[in-house]
């Protein structure tokens, strides 16, 4: 079975380009850029090639370049100018682009030679915080306006996952360093996104911390038999969809009072679902980041 995306609505082209519906409208009719089939009732219909044109468009018009001076172009010239931008360092954009067309068509090999493209000349931390996080939450977005389906962003989260686990694989030789503190990385029940987690547990390697790595959906109550094994913890969690924001304060309250107060433990949290809440009487132990470079400045 083909599931592969062929045909995308004008709004589609909106939110994966950035690109608005209006304005992609003008550039048809006054530079006739993009050439879109019409249904019985006059809507628009745009084929693959068009969203990659579109997507290079944007590149050159973010990056500077007039859309008059685009639309003297031809496909080839478009194609041949995204890659001297991007040879001159304004990569991560195009990157993205082209991360976002390998997730659409489903297609590893794209994936692989984009990342390693970028390997040539970035460290695989510089492309998860400047090229995979914006990616990320402009899939969250794609996925939220129906643009794309759970199959295309679970192609690229898995793909992801994979480089950061290589990475993490990598650093297993290294011995942690000496009386070294331990963190234990885990995802509250029912969390299942783990993406941040997994790097922030690179980071800790890399660093030479020893760390555990639950992942997800871990009761409360197990991780007190960790206890009897290691003093001194630091735990790590993320809470992206879980918990509820209702729950959130009881569950901090509960945490506290199992796993920190009568012992020598911090718990460490990140996540969207702490960036617009407002918590009253945060526990001694207990300490909120905005973002994973927040919290690894402070190791």
């Amino acid at each position: 079975m083909n599931n592969i995306k062929t045909s995308f609505s004008i709004k589609d082209l909106e939110n994966l380009s950035g690109i608005k519906a209006h304005t992609i409208r003008i550039w048809e009719k006054r530079y006739q850029l993009l050439s879109p089939e019409r249904s019985n009732t006059n809507i628009r219909n745009y084929n693959l090639e068009s969203l990659q044109k579109l997507l290079n468009i944007a590149y050159l018009n973010n990056n500077g370049i007039k859309i008059s001076k685009i639309a003297d172009l031809n496909e080839d010239e478009i194609l041949i100018k995204v890659r001297e931008i991007a040879s001159r360092g304004q990569v991560e954009s195009h990157a993205i682009n082209a991360f976002k067309m390998a997730m659409i068509n489903f297609d590893q090999a794209l994936f692989y030679n984009t990342y390693n493209s970028l390997l040539d000349n970035k460290s695989f931390s510089d492309i998860f915080y400047n090229v995979f996080l914006p990616l990320l939450d402009e899939i969250g977005l794609l996925w939220q306006t129906n643009t794309i389906t759970p199959a295309h962003e679970h192609f690229l989260s898995v793909h992801i996952r994979q480089k950061i686990l290589i990475n993490i694989e990598r650093l297993q030789i290294l011995e942690p360093r000496p009386n070294s503190k331990t963190f234990v990385l885990f995802l509250p029940e029912h969390e299942i996104h783990d993406i941040g987690l997994l790097f922030t547990n690179y980071l800790l390697r890399r660093k030479g911390f020893h760390s555990i790595f639950l992942g997800e959906s871990v009761p409360m109550d197990n991780l007190q038999g960790l206890l009897e094994f290691f003093n001194n913890i630091t735990f790590i969690s993320s809470f992206t969809i879980y918990p509820k924001t209702k729950d959130i304060q009881n569950y901090i309250t509960n945490f506290n009072e199992l796993l920190l107060e009568r012992y020598d433990n911090q718990l460490f949290l990140l996540g969207k679902k702490l960036h617009n809440i407002k918590l009253n009487n945060i526990p001694e132990k207990v300490s909120i980041y905005k973002s994973i470079e927040d919290l690894t400045k402070i190791l």
